[in-house]
């Protein structure tokens, strides 16, 4: 086994580092001055759908507790990973638009078509989409973030990790709390929650949130800002426990965002520039860091989340069992001027998708005294989802396209018209024009899921377990294209103009100059002859472990998993058939393009300046060799996992400009090292420190899409030996916390902590383009009576600044546009508890 080679020899040295830093662990806790156990240090988990405390779960996981995210001032799911170094969080080009990546491995939040790495579970009920996860959550109880593969015991896409939100269940004495934060940028954040018993068997809870902040960018065109905030929720449970043998828990919840967001940078100012400013337009030009934008019309943000859930648990003697059936509902609608400038290029970048998911689960575990106990389950996923879009040329268009051809776009069109009898009527680049999406998607999967347990001998404990997974997806498109000069044939235009049609197809004939503004050719629609837009996928995952508790403060354990994600469609322009079904080019070319199966099938009927590309990735099957070692003392706790993960046929999903390339990555890798660990000193004095390494790579990706420089297009390129962009090889995250007690009812608690990431390629490809980063937050709470806390709070404290990602400009070859970090916040917040 290469477990030896994890990262190298640096992974096996850092464990026997550990091991004798473990050994040392218990005089480092008797000579610390706590004067009793606390129980901060026992925290219990349920990543192995079991209640244990951490160091009994041999799993790579971390834990955020409400009072840690309360005391780190975690304003929303973006400052997570503050707290957890292999955790990348980003938001991308709308409010519903947030990327989760554990490891390094992660996708899935700009194509609807394209379910996450990531799993999202709130309450245990899965959440496939961005938008459905983001919501401010009332009544936190922890976040748990489980870190490599974990399909075995998870029934869709855990491939990569599992984030795994769980919140306090309705109690049967009345209690609640209420906060008020104001900040700057007029950050306004109102949460409340009440709990209590309706009878002697039945207790609930209502919350409500509301976050409101105005925008830190400023908008020079529309003199408004934008980044800002809208969000509110409610949230209400029913828990009806009639026995302490079965309890049954019901959730209700709503809520919705409204918000202008969110603002891109221009890093670099391509020739285009100077066309936007011939027509009058502004650019904030190669300004990176700038809170400042120009758009001529304001984003659309609207996201209305809604679901039901409910959850039965019943002990029935030596078992438990478990069921939990949820519906949950997304309405989203997006709109964005996507040229970035105030020039009326694109008149319209809309999006509305409705997403209706339905799941179920039933487990049954044991709790046999003897060496052997089991989990078994099964998961059913069914989900609907109706999306539509548009991308339309503005006002400005047409008058854009002709300054970049030198007037050509305007001035041969008489004469295009005259070589193409039957060319649809409307100028060259009209305001309008563009492409309309419609697409009907329909996935159902079902799992068989189960662990056994084995202990072998005292304290050794054999774990097996096993997923089957069967999934199928089936997509239908009704996509039309009105943009009139991108539906020409300008191969057939050159031969009838008596460019011979040996060469029609090279730079020989004059029209070619012009295939650069042809942005959104016809799409063929599917199912057709020849594609049926349907995927069926199959898997068995699997765990084997071993662990071994050492004593009552130290556990070691070795793993071995898979994990598996379905197939993902593209639904966006960028969906073109695959090669093996189409060879692309003009049957007025000579010599002719090869026959293919979709050319055969349509013959005439076949969209002009159809390309080949992809409908949809292949599965992603991932693989993880991992080893552990736990240990918690009064005082002192620390967790160490070094690994090897490997993910073969990652689902790549790159921004062209205007669409997406979806792909499969041959195989990616990481060879990573974790390490967390907590010491306390004294009783009022708390620090923690986490370090992630992740040498993170492509092993073999021929047909990657890449960000050249130069013309800053996506092209494709063999990224095979390249580090993972995004992924930086070391993180850390330290924090302190202290306790002043001034009185028996008064104390004061300062909170800092502190976030490093080591230099980071941006973006796949050529562009030379990094970031650092170094996060400074900090709080300090004035607590009375344990019930009332006064918090001062900053977050980015020391307003650092930088790029998070890039992307080429929309319809602006050789601009370079991005997304930055958000500036320094800072306010006030008042905390009752009753």
């Amino acid at each position: 086994m290469r477990l030896v080679e994890i990262s190298g020899q640096f992974g096996l040295r850092a464990l026997m580092l550990v091991s004798a830093s473990l050994i040392a662990a218990p005089v480092l806790a008797q000579t610390a001055a706590a004067e009793e156990t606390s129980d901060e240090d026992i925290i219990i988990v349920t990543a192995s759908k079991q209640t244990k405390t951490l160091l009994d779960t041999p799993i790579a996981v971390s834990v955020a507790s409400k009072a840690t995210i309360e005391t780190a001032q975690i304003r929303d799911a973006l400052d997570l990973q503050t707290l957890v170094p292999s955790l990348r969080v980003s938001q991308l080009q709308s409010s519903a638009n947030t990327n989760f990546i554990i490891r390094g491995f992660g996708n899935g939040a700009n194509n609807a078509g394209i379910e996450p790495s990531v799993g999202v579970f709130i309450d245990g009920v899965y959440r496939s989409r961005s938008a459905a996860q983001i919501g401010d959550l009332p009544s936190l109880e922890r976040v748990e973030v489980l870190r490599g593969p974990q399909s075995t015991l998870f029934g869709k896409n855990a491939s990569a990790g599992i984030i795994s939100v769980v919140t306090a269940e309705p109690k049967f004495e009345f209690g609640g709390q209420a906060e008020l934060s104001y900040g700057n940028y007029n950050a306004i954040i109102a949460r409340a929650e009440i709990t209590g018993p309706i009878s002697d068997t039945i207790a609930f809870s209502l919350a409500g949130n509301v976050n409101k902040r105005d925008g830190y960018v400023f908008n020079q065109t529309l003199n408004r800002d934008e980044n800002e905030r809208n969000r509110g929720g409610v949230r209400g449970q029913l828990l009806f426990k009639p026995s302490d043998d079965f309890k049954l828990r019901i959730i209700g919840d709503y809520d919705k965002i409204d918000e202008v967001c969110c603002s891109v940078v221009n890093i670099v100012d391509g020739p285009t520039g100077n066309a936007v400013r011939a027509l009058g337009g502004r650019v904030i030009s190669n300004q990176p860091l700038a809170l400042t934008s120009a758009t001529n019309f304001p984003s659309t943000n609207e996201v209305d989340n809604f679901g039901v859930s409910a959850q039965a648990d019943y002990k029935a003697g030596q078992f438990d069992l478990t069921f939990i059936g949820a519906y949950r509902g997304v309405r989203l609608t997006t709109n964005a001027d996507s040229d970035f400038t105030s020039a009326d290029l694109i008149g319209e970048n809309s999006g509305r998708n409705a997403i209706d998911t339905y799941t179920a689960e039933f487990r049954i575990a044991s709790k046999f005294d003897g060496p052997i106990n089991f989990l078994v389950g099964a998961f059913y996923f069914h989900e609907n989802i109706d999306a539509s879009g548009a991308l339309t040329f503005g006002r400005d268009f047409r008058n854009y396209a002709s300054a970049l051809s030198g007037g050509a776009y305007t001035s041969l069109e008489p004469t295009l018209r005259a070589l193409l009898p039957g060319t649809p009527a409307g100028a060259f680049g009209g305001q309008g024009q563009g492409r309309f999406e419609n697409y009907d998607y329909r996935n159902r999967a079902i799992s068989v899921f189960g662990t056994v347990d084995w202990e072998i001998v005292e304290n050794l404990t054999f774990t097996a377990g096993g997923n089957y997974t069967r999934d199928t997806k089936n997509v239908t498109t009704n996509v039309r294209t009105t943009d009139v000069f991108s539906g020409l044939d300008l191969v057939l235009a050159g031969v009838r103009a008596g460019v011979p049609a040996s060469v029609a197809a090279t730079s020989a004939n004059p029209f070619l100059g012009l295939r650069p503004l042809q942005f959104i050719p016809p799409f063929l629609n599917f199912p057709n002859a020849v594609e049926d837009g349907r995927t069926s996928d199959s898997d068995f995952a699997y765990t084997l472990r071993l662990s071994y508790k050492l004593n009552e403060n130290i556990n070691i354990y070795g793993t071995h998993a898979t994990g598996f994600k379905a197939s993902s469609f593209n639904l966006s322009i960028d969906s073109r058939p695959f090669a093996s079904q189409f060879i692309p080019g003009s049957p007025a070319q000579s010599p002719a393009p090869a026959a293919s199966p979709i050319r055969t099938a349509l013959g005439a009927n076949l969209p002009v300046n159809l390309t080949s590309g992809s409908r949809f990735a292949n599965p992603e099957h991932a693989t993880v060799y991992e080893i552990g070692i736990k240990g918690q003392w009064e005082g002192f706790g620390i967790n160490v996992a070094a690994f090897r993960q490997i993910l073969t046929g990652f689902q790549s999903n790159v921004f062209s400009g205007t669409g997406f390339i979806l792909a499969n990555a041959d195989q990616q890798s990481s060879n990573g090292l974790e390490i967390d660990a907590t010491v306390s000193p004294i009783r009022d004095l708390r620090f923690t420190a986490s370090m992630t390494y992740l040498d993170n790579k492509f092993d073999s990706f021929p047909g990657g899409a890449a960000l050249v420089a130069g013309s800053f297009s996506t092209v494709p390129l063999d990224l095979s030996g390249q580090r993972t962009a995004g992924v930086p090889e070391f993180s850390t995250a330290i924090g302190v916390d202290y306790t002043a007690r001034l009185t028996d009812a008064m104390k004061l608690v300062f909170h800092t902590d502190y976030a490093h990431e080591s230099p980071t390629q941006i973006a796949q490809g050529t562009v030379s383009l990094k970031r650092e980063t170094n996060l400074v937050n900090s709080s300090i709470s004035l607590v009375l009576n344990d019930n009332l806390d006064i918090t001062l709070w900053a977050r980015n404290l020391t307003d650092e600044a930088w790029i998070t990602t890039i992307f080429p400009g929309v319809a602006q070859a050789g601009t370079l546009s991005g997304y930055r970090n958000q500036p320094r916040t800072f306010g006030g917040l008042v905390r009752y508890r009753f």
